[in-house]
C-alpha cells in the first residue's frame, strides 16, 4: 500500500463525515484511512462505521493528548509507504491522490505538502477567513501558495512524508501548537528533501467564528516564540510583521485620540484633521476589501475579509508579543 491517510479528530463528527465522503471519490484507490479520536465527547465512531464498506478504514479511540501525539498514534498503526496527514476540517478534491502520485513519480522526495483553498459551499465567514490566511496583505504569502520559495514548510492540514523518515525523526513533538513547523524544520535539518506540490490542494474549512479564529492564530503567534528559541535559524523578519502591525495600529489610534483631546482643550472644537491619523488604517482596510472582492467576486465575503484580516494579524501579533514578554520575564526571573 502506498498511502496511509492519518486523520486526528476532536469533537468534529460532521467534518469527518464530509472528509471521508470526499475520500471515497478519489481516482486512486491504493490507500488506507486511519482515524484517531483524541478523547472526544462527540465521537465519530458511527460516522466511520458508515464508510467501512467503501474505504480501507480503521478507527481508534484514545485519551486526549493533542493533535501531534494523535498523529503519531495513527502512524504507528499504518501500513503505507507514505503518510499523508490531514486535518479533520478539510475536504479533498477527487484527483488529490492522483496529483500527489504524479508529483512523486515526476520527482521523488521525502516529504511534501500542498496549499489550501475555500470550497464554493463554504460560508462567507469561512471564505473570508480563508482569504486572510492566504492573502498577500496578511501573512498568507508564506503558507505554501507560492511556487517559488527557498524552503517550503508543510503544514499539518496537508502534509505528506515517507513513513521511514517519519519514524527516523520520531514523528511530531509533544507540542500543543507549532508542532507542524517543528517537524518540517527537523525534516530539513535531517537532510531530507521536501517539496511543495502546488496542485495538491485541499479545501480547508478553518473556523466558523471570528473569536475561535482569533484564538487559533493567537496560539500560532505564541508558538512562533517557542520555535524561535528552538530553531533560531528559522526566524525571519516576516514573523515580526503582525506584531509591528498591532503596535502601529495602536499608536495611530492613540495619536488620533491625543490630537482630538488637545484640539478640544485648546479650541473647544472637534478637529477633523485628527482623523488623518487613521488614514493608513482605512487605506489598508480598503486594499483588503478590493483585493478580496476581485478574488472572491462576492461583496459580503469582501466586507468580512476586512475584520478577518485584522483578526488574523492582531491575533498572531498579540500572541507573539505576549509570549515574547513572558519569555523575557521568565529569563530575568531565572537570572535573579
Amino acid at each position: 500500500m502506498r498511502f496511509s491517510i492519518i486523520i486526528p479528530v476532536y469533537n468534529r463528527p460532521q467534518e469527518v463525515d464530509e472528509l471521508l465522503e470526499s475520500l471515497c471519490h478519489q481516482t486512486i484507490k491504493d490507500f488506507e484511512v486511519v482515524v484517531v479520536e483524541d478523547g472526544s465527547t462527540e465521537k465519530c465512531d458511527t460516522v466511520c462505521e458508515k464508510y467501512k464498506d467503501r474505504l480501507a478504514l480503521s478507527y481508534h479511540f484514545k485519551p486526549n493528548s493533542g493533535p501531534g501525539p494523535s498523529r503519531n498514534f495513527g502512524a504507528e498503526r499504518s501500513q503505507g509507504e507514505y503518510l499523508i496527514i490531514l486535518d479533520s476540517d478539510v475536504i479533498v478534491p477527487e484527483n488529490y491522490l492522483e496529483t500527489v502520485q504524479h508529483e512523486l513519480n515526476r520527482e521523488p522526495c521525502d516529504a511534501f505538502g500542498g496549499p489550501d483553498r475555500a470550497h464554493a459551499s463554504f460560508t462567507p465567514i469561512q471564505k473570508a477567513i480563508n482569504y486572510s490566511m492566504t492573502s498577500f496583505f496578511t501573512t498568507g504569502g508564506i503558507r505554501g501558495g507560492k511556487k517559488k520559495m527557498d524552503k517550503f514548510y508543510p503544514r499539518s492540514f496537508n502534509l505528506g512524508i515517507r513513513k521511514n523518515v517519519y519514524e527516523a525523526l520520531g514523528g511530531f513533538a509533544p507540542m500543543r501548537y507549532g508542532e507542524d513547523i517543528d517537524l518540517s524544520t527537523r525534516i530539513f535539518n535531517g537532510g531530507y528533501s521536501c517539496r511543495l506540490f502546488p496542485e495538491a490542494f485541499v479545501y480547508h474549512k478553518r473556523r466558523v467564528k471570528f473569536n475561535s479564529f482569533f484564538r487559533q492564530v493567537k496560539h500560532s503567534g505564541e508558538a512562533r516564540i517557542v520555535l524561535k528559541d528552538k530553531y533560531p535559524e528559522t526566524f525571519k523578519l516576516v514573523h515580526i510583521l503582525p506584531a509591528a502591525f498591532v503596535v502601529g495600529n495602536v499608536l495611530l489610534v492613540l495619536a488620533c485620540l491625543v490630537h482630538l483631546i488637545l484640539a478640544f482643550i485648546l479650541t473647544g472644537r472637534f478637529s477633523w484633521w485628527a482623523l488623518l491619523w487613521l488614514a493608513p488604517i482605512l487605506l489598508y482596510a480598503m486594499m483588503v476589501f478590493v483585493d478580496s472582492l476581485i478574488k472572491n467576486k462576492n461583496l459580503k465575503v469582501a466586507l468580512l475579509s476586512v475584520p478577518a484580516a485584522y483578526c488574523q494579524l492582531f491575533g498572531y501579533g498579540l500572541g507573539f508579543i505576549g509570549a515574547f514578554f513572558r519569555k523575557k520575564r521568565s529569563s530575568q526571573t531565572e537570572k535573579s
